[in-house]
């Protein structure tokens, strides 16, 4: 196995020290490994779609929108 160096804020390592009994390694491995999944997946997807750059940003600009408007609702 390949050893992997790390800095953290000190605030966050602190935190984590306020629970030794959890095994930081694996955690951050689990992290990994499901970051590596959601890229793969994004990068499969992408790859398949025919969405074009254009596409996608005014869909994103449209949900933004929808989502906008219900908040606002909400906040009523």
């Amino acid at each position: 196995m390949t050893t992997l160096t790390l800095s953290v804020p000190t605030e966050l390592k602190q935190k984590m020290d306020s629970f030794p009994e959890m095994n930081w390694s694996e955690v951050a491995r689990q992290a990994f490994i499901q970051k590596i999944e959601d890229m793969d997946f994004l990068r499969t997807f992408k790859e398949k779609s025919k969405l074009t750059e254009a596409d996608a940003l005014r869909l994103g600009k449209e949900v933004s929108r929808a989502v906008s408007g219900k908040l606002r609702k909400m906040a009523r």
